[in-house]
């Protein structure tokens, strides 16, 4: 069945708020703002130090982690990030010679991104600056159980969100 053109479309059911408390709020509001200032700072920290995005340097963590070779789909869902941001990632990365992007060996169809020598140097060299910043402006700041309360936390929400697209592999 399809609606006519010369008919309006129906109306959308309004949808209810169901809003937030003020501590709520407040917990929200600090939750985005906080971690949109820490990804700025560590992102500003991998530049400084190596003109190194924060994306670029989670897929050469991912596929250091992978044996240093992962299927372009599944390092796309890993990094819960679209497949033509990591494909545009990735392209920049292989015209820097940190990866290389090479056909599947089981199917010759899929695509995947292969860590170069020049890529695990630089993640060696780089890992101390990020490990450090995550230490000094969150690690190091918060008492650990609050700091285990937040992954908990983050960990229901992610866990939630990847049954919603069961084809994502965060973690």
């Amino acid at each position: 069945m399809s609606i006519s053109a010369d008919r309006p479309s129906p109306e959308p059911p309004p949808v209810v708020g169901r809003w937030l408390d003020a501590d709520q709020q407040r917990s929200w509001r600090a939750l985005l703002l906080g971690t949109t200032l820490l990804m700025d700072r560590l992102d500003a920290d991998l530049r400084a130090h190596c003109d190194l995005s924060m994306a670029e340097y989670e897929v050469l963590v991912r596929l250091s982690e992978s044996e240093g070779r992962m299927r372009m789909a599944r390092l796309a869902a890993s990094l819960a990030h679209s497949r033509s941001r990591v494909t545009h990632t990735v392209a920049r990365m292989e015209r820097a010679g940190l990866v290389e992007r090479v056909s599947a060996d089981d199917d010759g169809r899929g695509i995947v991104a292969v860590l170069t020598a020049a890529g695990l140097d630089l993640l060696e060299r780089i890992a101390p600056v990020h490990v450090n910043g995550v230490r000094d402006n969150l690690v190091d700041l918060v008492d650990p159980d609050d700091l285990a309360a937040v992954g908990r936390v983050l960990n229901a929400v992610a866990d939630h969100l990847i049954g919603e697209h069961p084809e994502r592999e965060l973690r």
